[in-house]
């Protein structure tokens, strides 16, 4: 079975659903998640500067990151396991500005979303994950921010339920320690 790259857009501009190149036979999967050519005739340009990939456990949440500045467009896959990703638009001139969108991420799949600049991005694991980024912009930890995960001014409704509950969220302590809406916007005004 063969499985062409689809695009699909969402109600926040620029965030895209993407269904990979994927081919199965009796070896298994070949899978391309990324090709520039076939992006660029679909008039999505998506540079990469650089790949990286998180291996995460169950209840872990990763959110809501951004960089303040060269904020970094990426192609977000679960290549194993299931993640429920959440992008939020804070871009100020945005029709969907403080908007969020969620999506399951299944590594077998092979779906992924293209996050653009000016948005936040996070994920809740659902079990045990690797996560792959393919950023049109380098890492600049001197940049690197975000918003609280369960901030109520943005008002994600996460599947807790599906971790065990609030009891079993994994943070990492910077993002413990993140801003909340309020403040990203006293700071800086949105992007």
């Amino acid at each position: 079975m063969i499985q062409k790259f689809e695009f699909h857009p969402t109600e926040i501009a620029g965030l895209i659903r993407v269904t990979p190149f994927n081919a199965e036979d009796i070896r298994g999967c070949f899978t391309k998640d990324y090709s520039k050519e076939v992006f660029e005739s679909n008039g999505i340009r998506h540079n990469l500067a650089e790949v990286f990939y998180t291996t995460s456990h169950k209840g872990v949440i990763r959110a809501l990151h951004f960089q303040r500045e060269k904020q970094q467009p990426k192609l977000v896959r679960c290549i194993c396991g299931h993640v429920w990703d959440v992008v939020v638009d804070l871009r100020k001139d945005s029709a969907t500005f403080k908007q969020w969108q969620a999506f399951d991420l299944i590594g077998e799949q092979h779906n992924e979303i293209l996050v653009p600049a000016g948005c936040a991005h996070g994920y809740l694991v659902l079990e045990e994950s690797i996560v792959s980024y393919k950023c049109g912009e380098k890492f600049y930890g001197e940049y690197d921010d975000g918003i609280l995960w369960d901030d109520p001014d943005i008002g994600v409704v996460w599947p807790l339920g599906l971790v065990g509950g609030r009891e079993g969220v994994i943070l990492a302590e910077k993002d413990k320690k993140l801003q909340s809406f309020g403040e990203f916007m006293e700071r800086y005004g949105g992007f």
